[in-house]
Parts: C-alpha cells; sequence; structure tokens
C-alpha cells in the first residue's frame, strides 16, 4: 500500500497558514511561456518542472515514469524564487507548473469538478502523490470546490484564496474545481509531492493557528 499521510486522512486536505516568504514577484508568472491545455475549465499552464525538463504538459506516465523526479523546464530560470519555494518545501516533487485560469461561474466549476491522475505507475511501496497550491494572484471572492461525490453539494467545501493561500490537496480523491469569477485571470502554483515523513513535517511546520478555520465553509452554494 503507498505511504498516505494521516493529516489529510479525515477531509483529504489542509489549509495552511498563508505563505510569508519572500515575495513573487509578478514577472514570475507572467513572464513565463504558457501552453493550451484545459483542466477544470478554460485554462493554459506554464509547465516549471515537466518529465524530462520539456515545455510539456503531458503526464510523467507517457514517459514511462510516475509523477514524481520532475526536471525544470526553461521557465525555471524566469522563476527562481518560485523554484526556491518548491525546493524548500523538502519534498520528492513532480509535475510543477502556474495554472492561468479565466474568470468562470460557480456552474461551470460544478461542470468541471475531476479527480486528478497522481499515482499512475506509482510504486505501491512509496509515498502517494498529493498536490499543493500557492494562490499567486489576489482572489479573495474565488473558491476551490471540494466535494467528496461528485453529484453530491452535501459534501462540497469551498477554500477562499486569497494571494499566497497555501493547501495541500489529495486530488485524486477530492473532486475538484476552482471558481473564479473574476474579472482578471487567476494564477496559482501546482505541485505534485510525495507523501511521506518530510512533506509531514512541511505540513505541521505551516500549519495554521488553532481554531483558524480560513474562511473555509462547507455545505453547497446558495
Amino acid at each position: 500500500m503507498h505511504v498516505k499521510l494521516d493529516v489529510l486522512e479525515a477531509q483529504g486536505y489542509a489549509v495552511l497558514r498563508d505563505y510569508a516568504g519572500p515575495p513573487v514577484p509578478d514577472s514570475e508568472w507572467s513572464g513565463l511561456e504558457y501552453m493550451e491545455w484545459k483542466s477544470g475549465g478554460d485554462t493554459n499552464f506554464a509547465p516549471i518542472a515537466s518529465a524530462l525538463g520539456e515545455m510539456e504538459c503531458a503526464g510523467f506516465w507517457d514517459h514511462g515514469k510516475p509523477d514524481k523526479d520532475g526536471m525544470w523546464t526553461k521557465n525555471a530560470e524566469i522563476c527562481p524564487t518560485l523554484v526556491r519555494y518548491v525546493e524548500d518545501i523538502g519534498v520528492r516533487y513532480g509535475r510543477v507548473r502556474i495554472i492561468k485560469l479565466n474568470p468562470n461561474t460557480y456552474e461551470d466549476a460544478v461542470r468541471n469538478l475531476h479527480l486528478d491522475d497522481n499515482n499512475r505507475l506509482n510504486p505501491e511501496e512509496e509515498g502517494w502523490v498529493v498536490r499543493a497550491w500557492l494562490q499567486l494572484t489576489d482572489d479573495p471572492d474565488s473558491y476551490m470546490i471540494l466535494r467528496e461525490e461528485k453529484d453530491d453539494p452535501s459534501t462540497e467545501t469551498r477554500i477562499p484564496m486569497p494571494r499566497n493561500r497555501q493547501m495541500v490537496i489529495d486530488s485524486e480523491r477530492l473532486w475538484h474545481a476552482s471558481w473564479h469569477p473574476g474579472p482578471n485571470p487567476r494564477y496559482a502554483l501546482i505541485t505534485s509531492l510525495e507523501s511521506g515523513p518530510a512533506l509531514r513535517r512541511w505540513i505541521e511546520r505551516e500549519e495554521r493557528p488553532n481554531g483558524d478555520e480560513a474562511g473555509v465553509q462547507h455545505g453547497a452554494m446558495k
């Protein structure tokens, strides 16, 4: 069986304290090369680490490897703060990329709910791959929509996304998509990370103060 984290066992996600490290200049996402790739809505992606260091968004399994041991692409030269952020987590990482999401509606987000394919070719004795999000633009009225059951709104959780919001999600377990009213595109860093003691330490280091729920809401939108 894969190694999984007890901190994600109950809910499948963890909302961490907001990132408080060196500020990330806007140029580190606006100046990247983006690719046409649709996932969860009208999206484009800028690959920062890929399976072989090439500018592609394809799954690592296309190259016969699990979503681990990512290699930096040429985009990494443009975003050194984000590269350090990923490396400082101290965890084996796979895909690292920026998502650009154009404005949508709540109904769009629900239609685009999906599960990620994070663990194809992942050896069973190794750590389960989850994903971390770092919100780059300030979109406090936008939400990450999570559902245990895709068609059951009673299982829904909504996580607001102000700038510097950090979260870890078992995105192969939870149906997810972002609701982003806009008016401008939303940008966030998404990183595939291997579960294990190193990731547990990072989550514990970044956890929010007791009782601070970060504005998380439960239940379907009205």
